[in-house]
């Protein structure tokens, strides 16, 4: 940095520790809207610090201060690095004592009180939309008229000589959102890695701001307004070409409500019409719109016949109309989504459910009941804990409704225990289900044994997880003992624990091996003689259609990848696993069950070969489960033709 310049540092730090970095995007947009400024740009010299999930405060701070001390440190806050950026902030004033240190996001918004008293060295607290606040703070801190400036600049919270937090007027939200420059074609986030590779797990963009609703769980429209706003075609064009003519694989929107409105059918346009050119993107993964419009079914046709591969969310939260009511929230009709599962399966085509766990009105018996009729549609449920969030209704609604939380011991999320429909027995009893909800069934390391068991022995999802909770409890075998320490950790916070789990099972030897002794002791006993060959069968396909990954993910620098060959299909290198002997034919038998057709249980010798994508690790470390289903093995026959469309399905 030049010393006639401001030097300014935007900090991001990430939740989980993968091989590769995530997008700053919220830094980017901050850097990019500053810099567009002459004036700013002229005065200042501003760096993005982007840190992985596990780099400790300390290494942050070598990072960010063994050099050159900033004028201005400003971060992006988050419930997982709250904590990190208050002590990082503290070191930096007794550095620079004259520093200004700005805090901003959805976690800090609106929350000064708070946020002064808890970490008394930051200055500014930015609420909402961050980057026209952030350029005018710049531009008053270069222009030495700081003091005289506090008061008139809109959407911050600032403290005063004595102390007193003082919130200033909200700005509203912006309504051209191109007033933001892109941070990808203005260079101002680095996009390439020395090897001249895009650095980034995933590209992440937004194509519009806003949501319509207003769920007492959530904060989405209340930060960004509920008023959507979108950027302009040809800016997203622009973006979508530079990441195509990188190589990128997934393109990620960062949207509320994706295919609600026209705007994103030309979107999924530009996309199809750019992979045509250059044969990237491969798969597009967004936050879908709640209720499926026209619209929404001719983009998810035209992605399918071009071959964009998808996640297809269906985000219900709850199946209770009782929770439904208290988190003013309607569904859709049970009808309509049982019809738009069967619709997505039928066109081959990936879809899964979300539901949140411990809402105010829901008990252990509606939420099983609900989770059990999903997974009769979908198998793959991505099941999350209720946390109160600043600023939601439930937040808001506290004591109204009973709820009894408490702060993460390694993060700032206020984690609910219990409340009037719920004990903290209760509540203790589902967070063992819950662990292993998320981490065997919605990141798919069993996906295909499902239907089988409901079938033909009438065993239900739950059943099938409740059933490796309480085995994995009893055992004392040496392979699941690390599984169970991970499980009686994710209570206190989770997504470490489950992460750690998630890998464990993909990546580890000893994962697998746990996985083979429960099943051969735990479930396997309660299948009838008649069917236990077929579905030991299919348990074994499971296992082998498991993403591959580097055998060593505690070292992942220096991990070693596995001895297959590999070509490439369509512009993307697989592993090749070949001539694999199955007793029965497992493709043909799901084919059938996911039709609603009777299966026979008679043996059948198959030979298939199973191509995988190469990459996965950083996506199972992620615990990104629509990424990880983009890893997944899948067949082909002997002669390279694809059958039940499932390598389509897969890449």
């Amino acid at each position: 940095m030049s010393d006639s310049k401001l030097s300014v540092v935007i900090v991001q730090q990430g939740v989980w520790d993968m091989p590769l970095e995530s997008v700053p995007l919220a830094a980017g947009y901050l850097k990019a809207t500053a810099m567009a400024d002459e004036t700013v740009c002229a005065a200042t010299a501003i760096e993005i610090q982007n840190f992985r999930g596990k780099v400790t405060h300390t290494e942050m701070a070598f990072k960010l201060f063994r050099q050159e001390i900033p004028d201005v440190l400003a971060f992006s806050v988050f419930g997982w690095n709250f904590s990190a950026f208050s002590a990082l902030a503290a070191v930096y004033k007794r550095l620079n004592p004259q520093g200004l240190v700005v805090f901003g996001g959805t976690h800090v918004s609106q929350q000064a009180v708070r946020v002064f008293r808890l970490c008394p060295d930051v200055d500014i607290v930015v609420n909402g939309e961050g980057e026209i606040t952030f350029r005018e703070l710049l531009r008053a801190r270069t222009a030495g008229t700081w003091t005289e400036s506090l008061p008139q600049i809109a959407g911050i919270s600032w403290r005063r000589k004595d102390g007193l937090a003082v919130t200033n007027a909200s700005r509203p939200p912006l309504n051209q959102l191109d007033v933001i420059p892109s941070p990808y074609l203005t260079g101002a986030i680095d996009m390439i890695d020395a090897a001249g590779q895009f650095r980034y797990d995933v590209a992440l963009l937004e194509t519009n701001r806003g949501c319509p609703y207003k769920c007492s769980f959530c904060y989405w429209g209340g930060a960004i307004g509920q008023r959507v706003r979108a950027f302009s075609r040809e800016r997203l064009r622009a973006e979508i070409e530079i990441f195509a003519k990188l190589g990128v694989h997934t393109i990620v929107a960062c949207d509320a409500n994706f295919g609600m409105l026209p705007i994103d059918g030309e979107f999924v346009q530009d996309l199809l019409e750019v992979k045509e050119t250059y044969g990237f993107p491969k798969a597009f993964e967004t936050s879908w719109a709640k209720n499926k419009s026209a619209l929404f079914y001719d983009i998810v046709r035209k992605m399918k016949d071009a071959g964009l591969k998808s996640s297809f969310t269906m985000a219900l939260q709850s199946l209770d109309q009782e929770a439904l009511r208290l988190m003013d929230r309607r569904n859709m009709r049970l009808n309509k989504w049982k019809d738009l599962a069967a619709w997505l399966q039928d066109e081959g085509l990936d879809c899964y459910a979300e539901l949140i766990w411990g809402l105010p009105g829901e008990t252990v018996d509606s939420f099983l009941r609900g989770y059990d009729e999903l997974s009769e549609v979908v198998s793959r449920i991505a099941v999350y804990p209720l946390m109160l969030l600043p600023n939601t209704g439930f937040s808001e609604k506290k004591e109204e409704l009973g709820i009894i939380s408490i702060r993460g011991d390694s993060d700032d999320f206020e984690y609910v225990l219990a409340h009037r429909h719920l004990t903290f027995d209760e509540n203790q009893q589902m967070l063992h289900f819950l662990f292993w909800a998320r981490v065997i069934a919605e990141n798919a390391v069993l996906r295909h044994i499902w239907a089988p068991l409901r079938h033909l022995v009438g065993i239900t999802q739950s059943q099938v997880l409740d059933n490796i909770c309480t085995w994995v409890e009893k055992s004392d075998d040496e392979a699941v003992l690390p599984l169970r320490d991970m499980a009686r950790r994710a209570h206190g916070g989770g997504a470490p624990a489950y992460a750690a789990a998630i890998a464990y099972l993909f990546v580890d030897p000893d994962g697998t091996r746990a996985l083979e002794k429960w099943w051969s002791a735990g479930l396997a006993p309660l299948i009838p003689a008649t069917f236990r060959p077929l579905l030991d069968e299919v348990f074994r396909y499971d296992l082998l259609t498991r993403p591959v990954c580097p055998t060593n993910p505690s070292s992942v620098g220096t991990a070693r990848g596995p001895d297959l060959p590999i070509v490439c299909l369509n512009g993307v290198d697989h592993y090749v696993r070949a001539g694999i002997d199955l007793d029965f034919d497992v493709p043909s038998l799901l084919a059938e069950l996911r039709a609603g057709r009777e299966v026979s249980s008679a043996p059948k010798k198959t030979r298939i070969d199973l191509y995988y994508k190469t990459g996965a690790l950083n996506s199972v470390l992620s615990t990104n489960h629509e990424e990880i289903m983009h890893y997944m093995g899948v067949v082909t026959s002997r002669t390279g033709l694809a059958r039940d469309q499932e390598f389509q399905e897969g890449n």
